[in-house]
């Protein structure tokens, strides 16, 4: 394509019979869930080819604008929702657009002309389904274990496609798979299987067929399994000649091409003949060359979009002007017994009383918040492990009682996979929550986790993504959890474009910043303090969303101490503000003082605030919960340090974990968590000189 075309392509020559069958069986309302290779399963879905020859292009024009490119082709209207790089993740996205099928269908909830849900129950005859097409490497991935679980657990209108070309790059794989009869997998979950030659496009639009048939009539997930042959490598970048491929491909094109055969064998029986065929083929071909024409002519887009597709929801949204849906007190009636509603209500009446007296706990804030963003909006669901018992904190107390399995689910412990339903009810109308046991745990979804904070951009704005996951983490003096159950997970995400990151070290930010989480149209992160989830207890402002770009000054430096320079901005956060609260007094013994900066929105920073201290003490201190390398703190010295270097009359103070594993022994771990008597020192350093 004269070098228009730029990054990784995978084309799909030999393999049409699967178009074909999408094009005979799938309906525009089913969810399509592809990977890389997705460009012949978005132009049967009916993505206008045009927009797809763009989005190679790299073109405004394109399906996702030109930011997604080759593997990332989207198309809301026609459901078709991806194009995704990561082998096998697209398996719980598909899941979780399965169950958003069933979710319309309890709450009597269909989308509009835009996309959008309304108060109109779908069609009686409501047969939609969800699709996922994998290759047969992916399938022998763990997360298609988990999405057999689920799909039958779930009864999932879900198809499971799988595309067999029988190698990888170079490898065979039964080279590497045991077994290579995907399509029996399924049958110890109760979800039947069949196998089909790929190179009989008759064949597999037959069976294709009737296996979603099945499907549609009701009985649950199936799974299919189409074997075929790739004519070209991976990507056009791969060294095909070093494959020893010639005689194979020569042999190939005689007997593997299914285009070929279908045409000897329709023209054999008369349904068509060689005029007819030369004049399909160049009507395709005018297709073609019209798409490419409107690809060139696309202009390339701004730069600035870039910028524009981080976040859905702008960082300084104010979510309490957000409306509710009109149709929820509807919802609510229908899907709620009377039984059911008195129970939860008395529950948040007597958690909101606990809030007043200031008695609530962080967990059972977060638990009032999630329940009254329930009740307001019942496209709101929930995901955890132990969510029926209130998991670990309570976070999700009282959900399945009240809302019903379709939309608190109980989840096997696989955390990737529930993240991963959860993008896929995401990007069908839905704002899953997902509550971590132990925000540490989420290292198995990290996956999902990525491809959460990128879809907005990667869709060009087109699938919102409004998730919140909530956990209890962070690293606690003395907590004698260990290296596993201590790792800063807060850290490692920051570098996920697109996420929201916030913490909390009181019942009321984990409150108020919960309800505009779970309001927000993009993906966010909240960690809450695993050693304070329940000791912790203060007042709430009740009904009030807090910002998610916002830090709080929790203590200001004397006005004295300031002017006579003994003053230290502090930042800090989850346990390192019990931490610092509690080594102000020791603190102001000396004749020091500090500006004490609660770091609630980890990302995006506020550096306005950080900013406005500086201007006053002039020296920085860092009571970081994560390690030297890498963490929190290096981020934000760097930050300082290129845009307020004027305003330091010292070098920033880190105290951060070492970058050792934290140790279960309380006597070794004193050498790698900071805590409170560290600060005291550290404050002392700096105003004394001592650096």
């Amino acid at each position: 394509m004269q070098g228009k075309i730029r990054g990784f392509m995978h084309l799909d020559n030999g393999q049409e019979s699967i178009p074909g069958l999408v094009d005979y069986a799938i309906k525009n309302g089913d969810k399509k869930y592809s990977y890389y290779r997705e460009h012949t399963h978005a132009i049967a879905s009916g993505v206008d080819i045009g927009a797809i020859m763009a989005e190679l292009f790299m073109k405004e024009g394109g399906t996702c604008k030109g930011a997604g490119g080759s593997m990332h082709i989207f198309d809301k209207s026609t459901y078709f929702q991806g194009g995704w790089a990561l082998v096998a993740e697209q398996l719980p996205y598909a899941g979780g657009a399965a169950k958003s099928i069933l979710i319309d269908q309890k709450l009597g909830l269909s989308d509009n002309e835009n996309i959008e849900k309304v108060n109109v129950a779908p069609p009686a005859d409501d047969d939609r389904i969800s699709v996922v097409f994998i290759g047969e490497g992916g399938s022998q991935n763990g997360r298609m274990a988990e999405l057999l679980n689920s799909a039958s657990k779930d009864n999932l209108p879900l198809l499971i496609l799988t595309i067999d070309n029988g190698r990888a790059i170079n490898t065979y794989t039964p080279d590497v798979a045991q077994n290579s009869d995907v399509y029996k997998q399924g049958l110890h979950y109760g979800v039947p299987g069949l196998l089909v030659d790929g190179n009989n496009p008759s064949d597999v639009a037959k069976a294709g067929k009737a296996v979603i048939d099945y499907i549609r009539s009701g009985k649950g997930p199936a799974m299919l399994q189409v074997h075929t042959y790739r004519f070209n490598g991976h990507s056009p970048a791969d060294p095909e000649h070093e494959r020893g491929r010639k005689d194979e491909k020569a042999w190939a094109r005689i007997s593997q091409d299914p285009i070929k055969q279908f045409e000897d064998k329709y023209i054999g029986s008369g349904v068509f003949n060689e005029d007819e065929l030369k004049a399909a083929r160049k009507e395709i071909l005018a297709d073609v060359k019209q798409a490419v024409k409107f690809a060139d002519e696309s202009p390339m887009p701004p730069m600035e979009l870039a910028k524009q597709l981080e976040y859905p929801d702008a960082a300084d949204t104010d979510y309490n002007a957000k409306k509710a849906p009109d149709y929820a007190d509807d919802v609510n009636a229908r899907t709620i017994s009377p039984e059911q509603m008195s129970v939860v209500k008395d529950h948040i009446l007597a958690l909101q009383e606990k809030a007043r007296a200031g008695e609530i706990s962080i967990g059972d804030a977060i638990n009032l918040a999630i329940h009254e963003e329930m009740l307001r909006d019942p496209t709101t669901t929930i995901h955890a492990e132990d969510l029926q018992a209130g998991s670990s904190y309570d976070i999700p107390k009282l959900t399945q009682q009240t809302y019903g399995q379709i939309r608190a689910a109980d989840e096997i412990i696989d955390e990737g996979h529930f993240i991963g339903k959860a993008l896929g009810e995401a990007m069908n109308g839905y704002r899953p929550i997902v509550e971590l046991m132990n925000t540490n745990f989420g290292i198995y979804g990290m996956a999902e986790l990525s491809s959460a904070g990128n879809t907005y951009a990667t869709t060009g704005g087109q699938f919102d993504m409004p998730m919140t996951i909530i956990g209890a983490g962070g690293t606690a003096p003395n907590q004698a959890l260990g290296a596993e159950h201590s790792q800063p997970f807060h850290a490692y995400v920051m570098g996920i474009p697109g996420l929201k990151i916030c913490t909390v070290a009181s019942p009321d930010a984990a409150y108020g910043i919960t309800k505009s989480m779970i309001r927000d149209n993009g993906p966010c992160f909240l960690f809450a303090p695993v050693k304070m989830m329940k000791e912790a207890k203060g007042p709430v402002d009740l009904g009030k969303c807090m910002p998610l770009n916002k830090a709080a000054l929790l203590h200001e430096a004397s006005a004295e101490c300031v002017k006579a320079g003994n003053a230290v901005t502090v930042l800090t956060y989850l346990h390192g503000v019990k931490e610092s609260v509690d080594a102000i007094d020791a603190i102001t013994e000396e004749g020091f003082d500090i500006d004490l900066i609660e770091l609630r929105s980890l990302k995006p920073l506020d550096m306005d605030t950080i900013r406005k201290s500086l201007e006053r003490t002039n020296k920085l201190c860092i009571l970081d919960e994560s390690t030297k390398s890498g963490g929190v703190g290096a981020t934000i010295s760097a930050a300082v340090g290129e845009e307020m270097f004027d305003l330091l009359d010292a070098p920033i103070k880190r105290l951060c974990m070492d970058d050792a594993p934290v140790p279960y022994a309380s006597s070794m771990e004193l050498g790698v968590v900071k805590r409170g008597s560290d600060l005291i020192q550290g404050v002392f350093d700096l105003c004394t000189g001592k650096y």
